[in-house]
């Protein structure tokens, strides 16, 4: 007799599709929140395997600081004309106009806080109440901590100490009026999960994740790419690097790491080898040392 055999990509991959099965069987309205980042494109790619050969049945959300890379916003734009899906986008841009937040001044800041009121803003105006990210445990302390299924309150706001056990894949959703569920179907995978998969099944990315020459300034160790949104410190300078990502966020607060990494096979080897998280290019988690932490609980991503 045959055996049975799923290797440990196949196991990550059929465990998430069943996650994103239970969201749609569950909820009325949910949504997959999508940055152009790798994580989120990996969900977008299971997404899709989930339901073919029918489409994706629930929109993309993405929240537009206006300090976005082109490229990210350039392989959206592409990525959702493939898919045939709807893109729902909440701009940062609109809630400083209205006076919902104020923006940061100073070589230092940042729209990065000021997603969470446009992105609860935007969950509400479109009654969205489940919304899935490509948020890993690996990632980061206080993404440990999340559930697959992680309630929010009426405010949008994360309480890590009144989680709904999850027993087995048995899940959860049941919520008052106003409460809304935010969904992390690869929550068990690594960084390297998620490249090895990339590799296994072709997924197209953003060049900025692949070695290549740019202009950019270190601040505090962290490697900030040349933009009009960055204001240069007095005796920063501008240099020029060969340099990749290792995840996708705004211009201003995203660092890179010097990498000759030109395609899926040296990235996977440097991955392999490298000590630090791929969170800790990000300028935003060194604000303090439960920065993102205190973002989930206001309602961040």
């Amino acid at each position: 007799m045959a055996q049975y055999y799923l290797s440990h990509l196949e196991e990550l991959e059929a465990e998430a599709i069943f996650v994103i099965r239970e969201v749609v069987s569950q909820f009325e309205k949910p949504a997959l929140l999508f940055s152009g980042g790798k994580d989120s494109i990996v969900l977008a790619h299971l997404s899709k395997k989930a339901f073919y050969p029918s489409r994706i049945p629930f929109p993309l959300i993405h929240i537009d600081t206006g300090h976005n890379f082109p490229e990210t916003i350039a392989f959206r734009d592409e990525l959702v004309k493939d898919l045939g899906v709807q893109l729902i986008v909440g701009s940062v841009q609109k809630s400083i106009d209205e006076g919902k937040v104020r923006e940061e001044t100073g070589a230092n800041a940042s729209r990065n806080a000021l997603q969470t009121v446009t992105l609860l803003d935007t969950l509400e105006e479109n009654k969205i109440d489940a919304a899935m990210g490509g948020a890993r445990r690996d990632e980061e302390k206080a993404r440990a901590k999340e559930r697959f299924f992680s309630h929010r309150d009426e405010f949008g706001q994360w309480d890590p100490k009144n989680q709904r056990p999850e027993l087995w894949n048995l899940f959860n959703g049941k919520k008052h009026m106003g409460e809304h569920f935010r969904v992390f179907p690869i929550s068990n995978w690594t960084e390297m999960d998620v490249w090895q998969y990339i590799q296994y099944q072709n997924i197209a990315l953003p060049s900025l994740y692949f070695s290549h020459q740019r202009d950019c300034v270190v601040r505090d160790g962290v490697i900030l790419a040349k933009s009009d949104f960055i204001q240069l410190k007095p005796n920063e300078e501008i240099k020029n690097l060969t340099v990749r990502y290792r995840t996708c966020g705004d211009m201003p607060i995203t660092g890179a790491v010097e990498s000759d990494a030109d395609d899926l096979d040296k990235i996977i080897a440097e991955v392999a080898t490298t000590r630090t998280t791929e969170r800790g290019t990000r300028a935003d988690d060194k604000r303090g040392e439960t920065a993102m932490e205190d973002r989930k609980k206001s309602g961040y991503f």
